[in-house]
């Protein structure tokens, strides 16, 4: 089990890094993550929701993500409540105090998952959450150490040397550990080290011996890694300083020599993984931008899904966001919505059931000739498509197959007039002839239920290719399927773990096997 000494430590990409690296040794292995508290989520060939960073980390162990990796998922809906997603499926909207009375009946589910986990790889890899010494969350623990003692598994301890205090927080850390908690742990790993390793070996030393627990190695600050991220802190960098493809720039600067893409960075903003392709491609600065800030010279705004699209729209009406949205539109800047963006495009947006607000009806964008109902049933399901709208940007992508995976609570009815943007052709394993979308008259705005719509290298080819001849510059827009470049990111990631850490020691001092390949699976570990 790997935990960290805080949320953002890196728990998912060193997870994601040991399921590549024992893959490739000839273990069979899978991810495992008990309880997760995410907005970036995925929709497994099933159709049922769990975290993002899992579908990552399966990808990693070269197998398809199931419910059983993340029995429970938490998706906050505002500051007191959140949904409760068990095996996938929407169990209840609950406060912190009401899901804590749940917690008792939701152990046993989570311990069904790891035992088919166990049953079926040779090798399971947990991450916890958060930390593992929060006093006051201990008692009905749903994702650390109740975990790794249920598992009867070894722990992995990871700080983050990038946010400071490294020593203090492992070390506070283990003490605040009960002393069988504190036995579990068999390693320790410095995470996001930028700099000459060797100046940390009288700190390693120190840690060492004042906590007994081997240090496993320091593994570097992967500037150029770019793989999907659950939690949102790391859009932080993103904030005041743009930085992509080796520009950077301030916020809304104007530079000629490339493509500026704005993100509206949404309260409660989900998915925003939809966005992280476009961190590939040459000659493209992306960055988010809040509700309160201005918008700035741009080619291209997107709004990105939300778990709360009547307490996000609300907010871009009063920050004046809206407005500004309408204003570069009227200024031929192109919009795209996804999702809870797309909803927020059309002319009203109603929640008669009280599914996420008090509110019964709330005005949108406008700019789009639809209006959204936000409904009780949620919408799980792996999907193919067709483009089928026209105008500049989907035009030249006419008739391409495009696939991805829809997560939504709400149904959206195109009006008289209103043109279609793709056509689902399959949703999980069953063909379909679903419309999906919708254009404005001019083709620059559209909306779409469908995630990881820019994964696909021909319609992202597309867009990106006409909003760089509309500025003059070179089209050497990249086509590749952005799995294809996920998986060589992967290798990548555990090529440099594999560089910093001693896997040697984990395999043989702390999962007690050796380190060549396993000629059979009669021996779990």
């Amino acid at each position: 089990m790997v935990q960290g000494t805080s949320s953002d430590a890196g728990k998912s990409l060193l997870v994601a890094a040991l399921c590549r690296v024992f893959v490739n040794m000839g273990y069979k292995v899978a991810p495992f993550k008990s309880q997760n508290m995410a907005l970036n989520s995925f929709a497994t060939e099933e159709g049922l929701e769990i975290g993002r960073a899992q579908a990552m980390q399966a990808a990693a162990a070269k197998i398809k993500p199931t419910v059983d990796m993340n029995p429970i998922l938490l998706k906050p809906t505002d500051n007191k409540r959140a949904q409760v997603v068990v095996r996938g499926k929407v169990f209840k909207n609950l406060t912190a105090r009401d899901y804590y009375l749940e917690k008792k009946a939701l152990l046993g589910i989570v311990e069904e998952s790891l035992n088919r986990l166990r049953s079926e790889y040779d090798l399971v890899l947990i991450e916890g959450a958060g930390s593992p010494a929060e006093i006051n969350l201990k008692q009905e623990d749903l994702a650390n150490m109740r975990i790794a003692k249920l598992a009867n598994s070894p722990v992995v301890l990871v700080g983050d040397i990038d946010r400071g205090g490294v020593f203090a927080s492992l070390v506070g850390t283990l003490e605040l550990l009960d002393d069988d908690e504190r036995e579990r742990v068999k390693g320790i790993i410095i995470n996001k080290f930028r700099g000459d390793a060797s100046l940390l070996t009288s700190g390693l030393d120190f840690l060492e011996g004042r906590t007994g627990v081997k240090v496993l190695g320091v593994v570097p600050y992967l500037e150029d890694l770019k793989l999907d991220s659950e939690d949102s802190l790391v859009l932080e960098k993103f904030t005041h300083l743009v930085s992509s493809n080796g520009y950077v720039v301030p916020n809304g600067t104007s530079n000629g020599k490339y493509l500026d893409i704005t993100v509206i960075r949404l309260p409660h903003i989900a998915n925003f993984t939809d966005i992280d392709t476009f961190m590939c491609e040459p000659g493209v600065n992306l960055r988010y931008v809040s509700p309160d800030t201005p918008i700035g010279e741009t080619d291209l705004i997107i709004i990105p899904g939300t778990k709360n699209t009547m307490g996000d729209m609300e907010v871009l009406h009063e920050k004046g966001m809206a407005g500004k949205i309408r204003d570069a539109y009227e200024r031929g800047i192109p919009i795209i919505g996804i999702c809870g963006g797309y909803q927020m495009l059309g002319l009203s947006i109603r929640d008669e059931h009280g599914v996420e607000s008090n509110r019964k009806a709330i005005d949108g964008l406008g700019l789009l000739n639809c209006t959204t109902s936000i409904s009780c049933e949620k919408v799980t399901m792996q999907v193919e498509a067709k483009v089928t709208g026209g105008g500049d940007i989907l035009g030249p992508a006419i008739g391409c197959r495009v696939s991805g995976y829809e997560i939504h609570m709400g149904e959206t009815k195109r009006h008289e007039g209103a043109s279609e943007a793709f056509r689902i052709k399959q949703r999980g394993r069953e063909p379909q002839d679903i419309s999906d979308g919708c254009m404005s008259p001019d083709g620059l705005a559209f909306g779409t239920y469908i995630h990881g719509l820019f994964d696909n290298g021909i319609l992202r080819k597309s867009l990106l290719d006409f909003l760089k001849e509309r500025k003059g510059l070179k089209r050497d827009s990249l086509s590749v399927n952005y799995d294809t470049y996920r998986q060589s990111q992967l290798d990548y990631l555990a090529q440099k773990v594999s560089e910093s850490i001693n896997v040697d020691y984990i395999m043989r001092d702390i999962l007690h096997v050796g380190s060549q390949k396993p000629e059979s699976r009669s021996q779990k570990i």
